[in-house]
């Protein structure tokens, strides 16, 4: 196959397979649309001017085929995209303006130029795919360059907690509101519960039930939302359905959350609650449509926690904004929907975005609804209760000077033991409660930043960010505690040998094998139909589910209705992280994961569905009704 060569004309393209640093380097050579070529030596005097990289079919799991390139000073860097997938060549690194020093999206089948290559300075940047940060490399800009250098990233604005609401009756009212997201200029126009972003924490006690109103006055265009307290245990009327139940225009509904299980009161545990409308599930929290919801420790003896102004609630999530600080808008050329393609009378979707190339991922990344956020702290015990409320993207935590992060729970409550961690990997939905040491450190400032793991290794698809600072101040009298045991929820037990239900998560794609043109995000081969019912449970039975990854990219499993024990993590006892409850589950491709759970107290139906919100939102769910 012929393309356009790095100056323009058409010819072949010869690619660098690795840094060109010595006056004579190997090279492997791609002919574009071809299979790697032997290796041959090449001498110059001086590195190439122009650079291709080149990614070819099945890049999402192998990386990019060129994953080290040079250009000089002033040249210019061609991205050859030979996937079926869409990708992304964009800088680790941001300028002053707080975006990627160089950002292209490079569409399946297509080549795209890099603009702002030709103004960087000489040195080394990290690039990586937006949709796939598995995808890494490194682009050296040799001899002279340009003026443009990377910023270190500054943390200009306090970080905000959200107001607490802890009565047994909220009432909540969702309306658009200006919040204050970036540290200058105009504060920015988002969608909210009660007129903050993040939404009210709540805190509540497990047991005495609590009533939340939702009231929608929110822009008569937003049409209908449903709400959903991700992890609680409640009837399926409360559950926030995708389709039933709806909040309209001017209108409210209360849920009604008991906060008990099997008759005893839930014990703590990190909720959230956000938006769930079928279709615009990413829509709708993109905007705003997210809060916190704690369930707080009941009394135990022995267990010292830290608590009050040290026990710190922190939703991280990411946005992208105009130059006018408003939100930008990834859903106004959005797939459009095909009924009943996909051999089995669902739907399916076709344009520039459909599955899979459906991914919502922000340039910049917020904590409590804020960029770059700094909190002061004493030289003291905090305990930090972790979110990741990105629509996409996973995180994997780690502090800037190596101190250790003491994981104790997760969203559903409290591990059997305490676990030391170097760093804590979280995709969308998933939740940790950790504990951090400052002692000792006054004076010094921390970094919370996220820090992919090496490739071909859980966590490389974590994104590369600063998220946060912690400004350490003086000592002071500190009454927690670091524990070992903790009194965690009991897990069901025994777990059925027998496997009752798998769920199967893969991708649909018309284009190339039915024909219909449409894609799909699918489970069990189908995307989601509302009426359609995938599986029963038995009420007072426990169950054993399986969930296979058939698809290139990794996604999160959520399932609604209970708290879930992990048995499996391919075929081994889960790591010491995964063995309290859970409700929400990374799979990646071609992983294996049991869990088991009992149906108590609710029947109807509930949901199971990827909480990368774009793949939910584009067939990734199914419904199981709980029957007596």
């Amino acid at each position: 196959m012929w393309g356009q060569s790095a100056r323009g004309g058409p010819g072949r393209i010869w690619v660098g397979a690795a840094v060109v640093a010595l006056a004579t380097a190997t090279f492997v050579a791609y002919d574009v649309g071809g299979a790697p070529q032997s290796p041959r030596s090449v001498a110059f005097a001086e590195p190439a001017r122009n650079a291709t990289v080149v990614i070819e079919e099945g890049g999402a799991r192998t990386g990019f085929s060129t994953p080290e390139v040079t250009v000089s000073g002033g040249g210019t860097v061609t991205v050859v995209n030979l996937d079926s997938m869409d990708h992304t060549f964009t800088s680790v690194d941001k300028g002053p303006d707080g975006l990627p020093l160089f950002d292209v999206r490079v569409t399946a089948g297509t080549t795209a130029t890099v603009p702002g290559i030709e103004s960087l300075a000489a040195g080394t940047f990290a690039f990586y795919c937006k949709f796939h940060p598995g995808m890494r490399g490194v682009l050296t800009v040799a001899g002279t360059g340009g003026g443009v250098e990377p910023e270190r990233p500054t943390f200009d604005q306090p970080l905000v907690v959200p107001p607490t609401e802890r009565g047994a009756d909220i009432r909540l009212v969702m309306k658009r509101a200006r919040v204050r997201s970036l540290p200058e200029g105009p504060r920015t126009s988002m969608w909210t519960f009660d007129g903050t972003y993040p939404g009210p924490t709540i805190r509540r006690r497990g047991g005495p039930g609590t009533h939340v109103t939702i009231v929608n006055h929110l822009p008569k265009g937003a049409g209908a939302t449903s709400t959903h307290l991700h992890g609680d245990h409640h009837a399926a009327k409360d559950d926030g359905q995708p389709t039933t139940q709806l909040v309209r225009h001017g209108e409210s509904r209360t849920y009604d959350y008991p906060l008990t299980v099997d008759g005893k009161a839930t014990p703590g545990s990190f909720f959230w609650y956000h938006d769930h409308r079928m279709d615009r599930t990413a829509r709708n929290n993109w905007r705003g449509l997210q809060g916190m919801f704690i369930v707080t420790d009941p009394p135990m003896a022995g267990l010292r926690l830290p608590t009050g102004s040290r026990d710190v609630p922190l939703m991280i999530s990411e946005r992208s904004f105009t130059a006018g600080n408003q939100l930008t808008d990834p859903f106004a050329a959005g797939p459009e929907m095909v009924h009943g393609s996909d051999g089995h009378g669902s739907m399916t979707w076709t344009g520039d975005h459909a599955p899979p190339n459906d991914a919502t991922v922000g340039d910049t990344v917020l904590v409590n609804g804020r960029a770059a956020p700094y909190l002061g702290v004493s030289a003291t015990r905090y305990r930090l209760r972790l979110l990741n409320s990105s629509p996409f993207s996973s995180y994997n935590l780690t502090l800037s000077d190596g101190r250790p992060i003491l994981q104790i729970g997760t969203g559903s409550g409290l591990l059997p033991r305490a676990v030391v961690r170097s760093s804590v990997l979280l995709g969308p939905a998933q939740r940790a409660d950790v504990i951090v040491d400052f002692s000792g450190s006054t004076g010094r400032r921390i970094v919370l930043e996220s820090v992919p793991a090496a490739i071909g290794t859980t966590g490389a698809d974590a994104r590369q960010t600063a998220v946060m600072e912690f400004r350490v101040g003086a000592a002071a009298s500190d009454p927690s505690r670091l524990p070992s045991r903790l009194p965690s929820p009991a897990l069901v037990s025994p777990v059925p040998k027998q496997v009752s239900k798998t769920w199967t998560f893969g991708l649909h794609d018309g284009t190339h094998s039915s024909g219909h043109g449409g894609s799909a995000w699918t489970i069990d081969g189908k995307s989601f139909d509302p009426d359609r019912v995938d599986h029963r449970a038995r009420l007072g039975t426990v169950e054993r589910w399986r969930f296979r990854n058939t698809s290139d990219v990794t996604h999160y499993v959520h399932i609604h209705a209970e708290q879930w024990r992990t048995v499996l993590r391919d075929g081994r006892t889960p790591p010491p992280w995964e063995q309290g409850l859970e409700d929400t589950w990374r799979l990646e491709p071609g992983e294996v994961v049991e869990v088991a759970a009992r149906f108590t107290d609710y029947t109807g139906p509930f949901m199971i569905h990827c909480h990368m919100l774009d793949h939910e939102d584009h067939g990734m769910m199914a419904r199981f009704d709980v029957v007596r």
